[in-house]
């Protein structure tokens, strides 16, 4: 064991960390970075509502709204082909009165009351359009899509459901929509005996990831009873012995199929605490831990990007979500505060990591510990 030499010598890695330009508010996140390094996310207008944004060279492209006053990319898109989607409201009213699944990824007073569709906006294509719902459904959610023109998301059908929380009314499906125009929809199957269910990532095999459960609140919690993978027309549990019934969630799959998501925890049926995990074919399931030696100590861990070299990146927080760290998992359980691997001349806290190319470049959210403003981010990996 003394021969050492050639790790010491190794090169330290470090990140050249870059703020993203916004549209004037205190508030913007990188949500998804391709290997073009384009980022896409959000950022917030004066107004406290936020439009879908497109980084492209540190540039920002607004990508407007479908008439409504929000939109956003929400996950990590991924495709080379020029397509970004996500959810935009529309300028019509919600008239069931609905939060649906957009509230909680919008900023108040405008975060509800309207009716909210996936979008599709597609390089040098002109404005977003919308994507179609099932039929008698008000509202949908795009999170990805890949490079043969296929999204995958949720979307409402007309079956007024039972098991839905108020002031959810709708059954909706996880949805796989084949790019045109015209755009069309189509379900994917659940786990028997639930009635509804969202998908959350795809890749370019076709290989889809997400959650079956029942309606619940449209967020989460219930309808992430299983965490699933859908590939040749069926869906399989990947954490059938998950430890809660309860946010079992992949977030996000790479070309080899491996999936990173997160996990409920028996105690949180909210959602306070959630437990990162990794599958893959060969391994199954295996835990993400928090960052260890925190004060106060790290509990939450929730992984939300990986690449083809299985880097994986995410968030590790307290029980009060108030110390949280953008964090990678580099080929081990334990992962890396990303702060500490800031090259020299940043002084914002990166917060959270929520995508990372086969570039190893990463983006998330950062936070100014004097303002407070919240900001997205590239962060470029540099030997040094």
């Amino acid at each position: 064991m003394l021969a050492q030499g050639p790790v010491q010598t190794k090169a330290k890695l470090q990140y050249q960390v870059s703020d993203l330009p916004g549209l004037g508010g205190t508030s913007n996140g990188g949500n998804s970075i391709n290997d073009q390094t384009w980022v896409a996310g959000y950022a917030r207008l004066p107004d406290r509502n936020r439009h879908a944004a497109l980084w492209r060279n540190s540039l920002l492209t607004d990508l407007g709204t479908l008439g409504g006053p929000n939109s956003s990319v929400t996950w990590n898109v991924k495709n080379t082909a020029g397509i970004i989607v996500g959810i935009s409201q529309t300028a019509d009213p919600e008239s069931l009165g609905e939060a649906w699944s957009s509230a909680a990824f919008y900023s108040t007073p405008n975060n509800v009351g309207y009716i909210n569709l996936g979008f599709v906006w597609e390089d040098g294509q002109g404005p977003m359009r919308g994507l179609p719902n099932f039929p008698g459904g008000n509202n949908g959610f795009t999170t990805g899509a890949n490079n043969l023109r296929q999204a995958v998301g949720w979307a409402e059908n007309d079956v007024h459901d039972p098991t839905c929380v108020s002031p959810q009314v709708l059954q909706f499906r996880p949805a796989m929509w084949t790019l045109g125009p015209p755009d069309q929809i189509q379900d994917l199957p659940l786990m028997p005996g639930d009635s509804s269910g969202a998908s959350t990532a795809i890749n370019d095999n076709g290989q889809i990831v997400g959650i079956s459960g029942i309606c619940d609140q449209a967020v989460g919690r219930h309808t992430a009873k299983h965490a699933v993978l859908w590939e040749n027309g069926t869906v399989t549990d990947i954490y059938p012995n998950a430890p809660a019934p309860w946010w079992n969630t992949p977030t996000a799959i790479n070309q080899r199929g491996d999936v990173v998501g997160f996990a409920g925890d028996p105690a949180f049926v909210e959602g306070d605490v959630l437990h990162a995990f990794m599958w893959t074919r060969e391994d199954g399931i295996r835990p993400l831990k928090p960052l260890p030696r925190r004060t106060p100590p790290h509990v939450d861990s929730e992984a939300y990007g990986i690449n083809e070299a299985r880097q994986v990146v995410g968030v590790s927080c307290d029980a009060d979500l108030v110390d949280c760290r953008a964090v990678i998992w580099d080929h081990g359980n334990t992962p890396t505060d990303l702060n500490d691997l800031k090259a020299p001349g940043y002084s914002a806290v990166l917060t959270s990591a929520k995508d990372i190319n086969n570039k190893g470049e990463i983006t998330g959210r950062a936070t100014d510990p004097i303002t407070g403003v919240l900001t997205a981010y590239l962060a470029v990996p540099v030997s040094q």
